[in-house]
């Protein structure tokens, strides 16, 4: 709905520009997301009567309704959701990139780049982010999570590492400010999970596979479906993922090897494949829906590839 962003114009030419905003502040008011968000009792229509421990979250400038809540809901305020990028940003370890709403305000963002990349085979480089997002209608919690952004492909690199805290959730509940304060430290283990990153991506590119190899994997991401469930979409997705791991953005950079595989179906699922009913759109699917999961079936498909080489 709205958006701000620095650096090049998005992809949707849509959003307002900004350099390098220094607080959450700054980029909150460019990204259309100075609302807040209250709290208020349930009527029936058209009598007015209460209905008992139901709640709706409205938008106090244009009250539209965002969602329906129990009385143990909290709305964060995105104010105070986005100031845990603060302390990061004032000491140079984050950028603020990308903040925006999705729908009415239901559900907001902030996609924060931290310093340096990963650097894959040497000149494939991978952008390191921070996504926070947040809802007003009762349907998540506050998260915060590794977000890594593949450069010469755009590709959005949704992660399955076993036994890793990668994520921080923080609930909408009278507790929820203490947890917000303790968000930033939580968010140390970047550096580690990162790191453990670099590690596997460079190993997936060295991992060289053939085209049989390439198509198991392919099958296994997207396995046959039950029968008489639409299987010529199955089929077409598998020829178009086999053919950007061939032809594909960066292809000539990772061809041949199982993170090439791998980021032919994050290309796929970013820049090709229709959003379902239930994500709404593309965005949604790719960050917290569909495309999310599936990507990670990508990545846990690879990577015990891996192992099994090793």
């Amino acid at each position: 709905t709205s958006m701000m962003y620095i650096g090049e114009v998005p992809w949707h030419k849509l959003g307002t520009k900004l350099d390098h905003p220094a607080t959450a502040a700054e980029a909150i008011e460019a990204a259309g997301l100075g609302f807040t968000v209250e709290k208020v009792s349930l009527k029936t229509d058209p009598h007015e009567r209460p209905v008992e421990g139901h709640f709706a979250t409205v938008r106090t400038d244009t009250m539209d309704v965002l969602g329906v809540v129990g009385s143990r809901y909290l709305p964060i305020q995105n104010r105070d959701a986005f100031s845990t990028f603060d302390a990061l940003v004032g000491e140079g370890e984050a950028i603020y990139h990308t903040a925006g709403v999705l729908g009415k305000g239901e559900r907001i963002w902030l996609l924060a780049k931290l310093p340096d990349y990963i650097r894959v085979n040497g000149n494939d480089l991978v952008e390191k982010f921070l996504l926070l997002t947040n809802s007003h209608d009762g349907s998540s919690t506050v998260r915060v999570k590794l977000t890594p952004i593949r450069v010469v492909c755009e590709n959005t690199l949704s992660l399955a590492l076993s036994g890793a805290e990668q994520e921080v959730s923080i609930r909408h509940t009278a507790h929820a400010p203490d947890r917000m304060k303790k968000a930033h430290e939580i968010l140390g283990l970047t550096n580690k999970l990162y790191a453990e990153l670099d590690h596997i991506f460079n190993t997936m590119s060295k991992t060289k596979i053939d085209g049989r190899i390439l198509d198991d994997y392919i099958r296994a991401v997207f396995p046959d479906p039950p029968t008489n469930d639409r299987p010529h979409r199955t089929v077409s997705m598998r020829d178009k993922v086999f053919e950007l791991a061939l032809s594909g953005k960066g292809a000539d950079l990772a061809r041949g090897s199982l993170w090439g595989a791998y980021n032919a179906v994050t290309e796929y699922v970013d820049h090709h494949r229709q959003a379902t009913i239930d994500d709404s759109n593309r965005l949604r699917s790719i960050w917290y829906g569909s495309g999310d999961r599936l990507k990670k079936q990508a990545f846990r498909v690879a990577l015990d590839m891996v192992k099994a080489r090793n």
